[in-house]
């Protein structure tokens, strides 16, 4: 007896039958045995992608990139986050010339599939522009996924695990005063963890402002921004120590040092500062420099917060595996959107890393709103790094997650619950040049070295 007459004879032939890979099927050229696909185009007629649209606007003087997919279901479109605001042309270029003609036809439920094969696609991989062209396009999706079945996304990722999502916002000066000041602000609007940054006299500071250049409205690739990292090292533990004696222990406090000072230095400031208790200190390492947080680990308990320039999940895996941090801190559109965001959040539970998304005016409010959908349904959350959107930002994006008490809440409509005025968009046009481009690379030490972000 042949193997396949035998198979037939036994109780599992007749499901055998059926199944193409095994009975040959329509592969064999038999008309009794239709092949998947043609099982499936029986039912329910696929959700295509029809087009996809690249919008670029700055209602906030900020690069933002959005891009729209669009369905053949009559007014189902979806809407996806894809800005890097140094690149926004070469995003667009990324959607527009390479990722549209490969998911024109596509089924648009197919969310996870269409991520792999887009991932793949350019054979060589990973990169924010990259990554940032997937994250519009897989966001758009969800977005779709959502609005078709009538649910806030938060709903389709396992429902709610908060009723609302805790934020933390950026008070900065000039002096130890300004910063105070502002704390105490945040204070009274309800915020309980607010991150402190001041300006280094005489330097430029991330998240202040610089000292040199930073009012240029002309922008120069030969300007200069000088900047010192062992003057920063020594201000940041007093800045802890003054705020701190002011306002005490009810506030929780964060600080950003942003990769800039030599590994070894980074390691002392986070020591110095652990007896003033912070709520985490940010990016004491770059992408680079990862190694070192093994040996932080072991020298401080002060919490850490990685991960803000990472694309590729080869960087942050060992650092949650090894538990070296506490917090991650991805730009979700970086990373190729919410497809791969709610893994890393998955991931990130077994080993009690919280999740802290990228959040400031780089990322627009349709990026805002995927934050905050999956804030409500990860039980590992632990802060939100949150922006008040401006009135042109409202206009052009209805919708914006609002943001009250400390809190963000989001839009209980379908999908994201956020649109986008298509007009109103395209009277705040993107300049090919500002500013906040060319300041990244321009800020050196004294002697000249670059200094990195």
């Amino acid at each position: 007896m042949h193997r396949r007459d035998w198979l037939k004879s036994t109780m599992f032939g007749s499901v055998a039958a059926s199944l193409p890979w095994v009975s040959g099927g329509a592969c064999a050229g038999q008309d009794k045995s239709a092949s998947i696909a043609e099982e499936a185009a029986r039912g329910t007629p696929p959700l295509r992608i029809t087009d996809v649209k690249t919008f670029l606007t700055a209602p906030a003087n900020i690069r933002l990139v959005v891009v729209k997919v669009i369905t053949n279901e009559p007014g189902l479109y979806g809407l996806g986050c894809a800005t890097f605001t140094q690149r926004a042309r070469a995003v667009e270029t990324a959607v527009e010339k390479f990722l549209k003609p490969f998911l024109l036809g596509k089924d648009a439920t197919r969310i996870d599939d269409i991520w792999q094969s887009s991932f793949v696609s350019s054979y060589w991989r990973n990169g924010p522009v990259l990554g940032n062209a997937l994250s519009g396009v897989d966001m758009a999706l969800w977005d779709i996924l959502g609005k078709r079945a009538k649910m806030p996304l938060y709903q389709l990722l396992g429902g709610k695990c908060r009723e609302a999502v805790d934020t933390y916002r950026h008070a900065s000066g000039k002096t130890f005063q300004d910063v105070e000041d502002a704390v105490r602000k945040y204070q009274a609007e309800g915020y309980r963890h607010i991150r402190i940054q001041c300006s280094v006299p005489g330097m430029a500071t991330y998240g202040t402002g610089g000292a040199t250049g930073a009012g240029d409205k002309t922008p120069s690739n030969r300007a200069v921004d000088v900047w010192e990292p062992g003057p920063y090292a020594r201000l940041v533990p007093n800045l802890f120590e003054h705020v701190r004696n002011k306002l005490g222990d009810v506030v929780e406090l964060l600080h950003d040092i942003h990769e800039r000072v030599p590994p070894i230095l980074a390691m002392q400031l986070v020591k110095d500062v652990e007896k003033f208790k912070p709520y985490f200190m940010e990016d004491p390492f770059s992408p680079e420099d990862v190694g070192y947080f093994r040996t932080l680990r072991q020298q401080t308990s002060t919490p850490l917060a990685m991960g803000e320039l990472f694309n590729n999940p080869n960087e942050f895996v060992p650092l949650i595996a090894e538990r070296l941090i506490d917090f991650i801190r991805i730009h979700i559109s970086q990373v190729g959107g919410l497809t791969m965001a709610r893994k890393i959040a998955a991931f990130c539970e077994f080993f009690a890393v919280r999740t802290a998304w990228h959040g400031p005016g780089d990322v627009s409010p349709v990026g805002h709103a995927c934050n905050v959908h999956l804030d409500l349904a990860v039980p590992n959350f632990g802060i939100q790094e949150a922006r008040l959107f401006n009135q042109a930002e409202q206009d052009v994006f209805p919708g914006c997650p609002e943001l009250k008490g400390g809190y963000y809440y989001a839009s209980d409509k379908p999908g994201f619950g956020i649109d986008l005025d298509e007009k109103l968009a395209a009277k705040f046009p993107v300049a090919d040049d500002p500013p906040f481009d060319l300041r990244w690379g321009t800020l050196r030490r004294r002697d000249g070295t670059i200094v990195k972000p």
